[in-house]
């Protein structure tokens, strides 16, 4: 087997196993978000122990992109696959990391309510999930269009975090004896801002995968 092929094959592996650490994230929102409606607790709790898996997953990404860049000695586009993929990674395992903050936050709050009480939040979770969803099939399709279309949508999520920054104070002033669960739920929020934020990361990356540019710099 020549050198190329060998790479090709190897490379072939990396995005598989890309593809199965995103979709395990993002398969750890949804269930985070149906254990929270659904009061779900054992769910949640399986997201908080999945969270290992990604991690793991993420340390043998790493272990086979530094591989492939100390073995076959990538240039041009074919380094610019690699390097993303370290990129993409971290930016997966933090999802990873929020989706089990976020059930933790579930599992102290165990209110029946809770998910309708800040009327935003359901919205700004579907917005989150949905961002990291479309990014997370960009970034695999290589789809630079929906990769840029979707960083535009991060302003629709940060514009929910501050509506529900304002459902959580009109909640403390009606029901101040719920400051607890206003705060718990106020960070729930800011977990979903940190995640469409990572999502975003993942389009960028995606834009330098396919152009060698990165928030409109030529680096490679």
């Amino acid at each position: 087997m020549s050198v190329r092929v060998t790479y090709e094959h190897e490379l072939g592996e990396l995005k598989q196993d890309l593809k199965e650490m995103a979709h395990m994230v993002e398969s750890a929102i949804e269930q985070t978000f149906t254990a929270f409606e659904d009061q779900d607790y054992m769910m949640a709790e399986d997201v908080i122990k999945g969270d290992r898996t990604v991690n793991d997953m993420e340390r043998a990404i790493e272990s086979r992109c530094l591989s492939l860049i100390l073995r076959q000695q990538p240039v041009a586009s074919d380094l610019r696959q690699v390097s993303t993929a370290l990129k993409v990674v971290t930016d997966l395992e933090r999802i990873g990391d929020h989706a089990s903050d976020i059930a933790e936050l579930i599992l102290r709050i165990k209110s029946e309510h809770a998910y309708h009480i800040v009327k935003h939040l359901p919205v700004m979770a579907a917005s989150a999930q949905k961002m990291v969803h479309d990014a997370i099939e960009a970034f695999i399709a290589q789809d630079l269009t929906s990769a840029l279309e979707i960083i535009d949508r991060d302003d629709e999520v940060d514009m929910l975090f501050n509506q529900v920054k304002t459902d959580v104070i009109e909640l403390l002033k009606s029901a101040p004896g719920q400051a607890d669960q206003g705060i718990d739920l106020l960070m729930i929020a800011k977990y979903l801002e940190r995640i469409g934020d990572h999502a975003v990361n993942v389009c960028e990356w995606t834009q330098f995968s396919k152009t060698g540019t990165l928030k409109n710099v030529r680096i490679m």
